[in-house]
């Protein structure tokens, strides 16, 4: 709808070409289109309409009505809400639930429900020159509420015919059964009910059996839903629910429609399900489990790749110390980048091959991974990009393990990367933890004992692997990716991370079906820590020796505020309210320390845009993204590139000032060693 309202032929209304505007219309259109509630503008004598997305499917197949009249746009309701419209302008605010209209939006009249709020709008004078619109349909909830009210009238009398001759089979059953009403809330559970799951009735009345459900069955008990409410009986339908304690126990179900809602019965199959999965993965483990103790093995062959780093280091010195000797002292900072980019090469192999053979240092503590997923998922958002769907759906009794939090984090990260490489332009990638009991040992050398374990699963829906690759996939070095693409070392580095913090992983693929890549770690039943008083403070940094900044925002009162805080910790500030200023500005200055732009300029030229241009003149240009939009993302590649970072609207300015500190900060001549993950 922004770039409709743009290209709209508005001198042709009432409210005049775009551009003379007035400021009032122009802040009241700007925060319509930037909402994502549905919501209408209407404006002046003539009532013209404008809209944001949102709230198309209100308007349905009704003809264009961008710059109507609004008593025109709903003209077969305008008897029922032009009184309320008028009443409006004249300054009052109008609230009304579930407003019932007749409304043609597809072709014929139809009865529907609104929820809505006309909001007066005054001008520059203080005059009502039009309202807000702000609206949700509510024709569903209503329909739904009377079709409730009439099965409760029935309800009470259905369950009093039924109860005596349920009571004596219901009572001695060893499965546990269970009555679901149609919103799926819990209306009756058998004694069997809490032998097994450890729930009194009183405890799941009138709660969503959906609430009970392992987060990865439920998809599954939703299309099985769908098929009861079609009237459609199931028979053998697998799935797990959450004990009292926090584990989950599978169940084997058969479940029919009936007057009340659904009727349920489910056999507990947990021991036979465990000794499935253990079967199942005893060979997998005691073959990946030589594999990996063959690598340890080997792992001294590695002594040819060291070799050459280090004659790279040795010759770089070599030469750097022949230079000095001849009093030549250009070019010196070629040996240098050479020995230390080779010096950083072998300290990520290091890395690399102490993650894999399980003998690098790890500090572990106790830690809550759903407190872990959370604080890194909008790192994870911006690493895989704004084309993947990230969804997460925590445990909500999470038990604590004892981890690495650092490794763990890096860990995480890394298997988001493989699952972003493997959808390719886009799809949904699933982040889950559940609590898990295991009651049989799984048996092999690299065997899981019994006990309670933590999950963490990363789920995608890529082009999968088969079963040969699957079995290669934790293989060192091995990687399907093309050459310079990957080390083939990062998988090996999750298992090896995962087996030395006595967790065990797995990986589920098939082609064309995605993959499931399973992290299990021991619970921890120790002391858990203590709340910290604070966080840890920033790091201080000096007061700035007047680096110049190019700030590039179309928001004037922004760039104010923000102009002045830099320029309030000794930045010197340039600022453009668009692409073709900031470019002449950037020319008159001949360089700048470091770009400051939104991303979406108006003009039709973007921030990042603007960034790439001077990056041709400046390869090394230090860029600060800002942006209000979350579609509006800079690209993966250039997030991966050093010198730019990304802020999103809205922040504090201290951030914003720190970040730029930062990002000027000067590199220090030491070599860092960095998570291998982390790279």
């Amino acid at each position: 709808m922004s770039v409709k309202v743009r290209n709209h032929d508005w001198a042709s209304t009432a409210l005049g070409p775009l551009h003379l505007w007035p400021a009032s219309l122009r802040i009241a259109v700007d925060m319509l289109l930037a909402s994502k509630f549905p919501g209408c503008l209407v404006w002046g004598p003539q009532l013209v309409t404008i809209y944001n997305d949102a709230f198309k499917p209100i308007l349905g197949a009704k003809p264009e009505a961008l710059g109507r009249g609004f008593d025109q746009v709903w003209s077969e309701a305008w008897e029922n809400i032009g009184a309320l419209v008028f009443r409006t302008l004249s300054g009052e605010a109008i609230f009304i639930e579930n407003f019932p209209l007749m409304i043609n939006r597809n072709g014929s009249l139809e009865q529907a429900y609104f929820t809505f709020c006309y909001s007066p709008i005054r001008d520059e004078r203080g005059a009502v020159a039009g309202f807000l619109d702000t609206v949700i349909e509510t024709t569903a909830s209503v329909e739904s509420a009377q079709q409730w009210r009439h099965l409760a009238n029935t309800f009470e009398r259905q369950v009093q015919e039924r109860t005596s001759d349920r009571n004596h089979f219901w009572d001695l059953s060893g499965d546990i059964m269970v009555i679901v009403l149609p919103d799926l809330r819990i209306s009756a559970v058998n004694p069997a009910w809490s032998q097994i799951l450890g729930w009194a009735a009183d405890e799941v009345l009138d709660t969503s059996i959906m609430d009970l459900l392992h987060a990865d069955d439920q998809p599954q008990v939703a299309a099985l839903v769908e098929r009861l409410r079609a009237g459609q009986r199931t028979e053998n339908t697998i799935s797990r629910l959450r004990h009292k304690d926090g584990h989950y126990r599978w169940f084997n179900w058969a479940a029919i429609p009936s007057q009340l809602g659904f009727t349920a019965v489910g056999t507990d199959i947990s021991q036979e399900r465990e000794r499935e999965e253990a079967l199942r993965h005893a060979e997998e483990l005691l073959r990946q489990s030589q594999k990996m103790e063959a690598i340890g093995q080997l792992s001294g062959g590695m002594a040819h790749d060291f070799n050459n780093l280090l004659t790279g280091i040795s010759g770089s010195l070599e030469l750097l110390e022949r230079r000095i000797a001849q009093g030549n002292l250009d070019n010196l900072q070629v040996y240098l980048d050479a020995a230390r980019g080779a010096a950083k090469r072998a300290a990520t192999l290091t890395h690399r091959l102490l993650a894999f053979s399980r003998r690098q240092a790890l500090d572990p503590k106790p830690a809550c991974v759903n407190l872990l997923v959370q604080d890194i998922e909008q790192l994870i958002q911006q690493t895989v990009g704004s084309h993947i769907d990230l969804q997460v759906q925590v445990e909500p009794a999470p038990w604590w393990v004892l981890i690495d939090a650092n490794q763990l984090e890096n860990a995480l990260i890394n298997l988001c990367i493989n699952a972003r490489d493997a959808m390719g332009a886009g799809g949904c990638l699933r982040i889950t933890t559940a609590n898990e009991r295991h009651e049989l040992a799984v048996e092999g050398e690299d065997s899981l004992g019994p006990g309670d374990y933590f999950a963490l699963q990363v789920q995608d829906n890529g082009h999968g692997m088969n079963a040969d690759i699957v079995a290669r996939a934790f293989d060192p070095f091995f990687t399907t990716k093309p050459v310079g693409q990957g080390t083939g070392l990062g998988l090996s580095m999750v298992y090896g991370f995962v087996r030395q913090s006595g967790g065990r992983v797995w990986i589920d693929s098939s082609p064309g079906q995605g993959t499931r890549v399973k992290i299990l770690l021991p619970r921890y039943l120790g002391d858990l820590p203590q709340a910290l008083a604070g966080e840890p403070g920033r790091k201080r940094y000096p007061r700035a020796n007047g680096e110049r900044i190019l700030l590039v925002d179309d928001e004037s009162t922004l760039r104010l505020l923000i102009k002045e805080a830099l320029e309030e910790e000794g930045f010197e500030v340039f600022t453009a309210a668009d692409a073709n200023a900031a470019l002449q500005q950037y020319r008159q200055l001949g360089t700048v320390d470091l770009l400051i732009t939104d991303i979406g300029l108006p003009g039709g030229f973007s921030g990042r845009q603007v960034a790439n241009a001077l990056r041709m003149l400046q390869a090394q240009q230090r860029v600060l993204f800002i942006t209000g939009f979350a579609e509006q993302e800079v690209t993966d590649q250039e997030l991966l590139e050093p010198g730019i970072a990304l802020m999103t609207k809205p922040f504090a300015l201290q951030d914003l000032v720190y970040q730029v500190h930062e990002m000027l900060e000067p590199v220090q001549p030491v070599v860092c060693e960095l998570s291998p993950l982390a790279r």
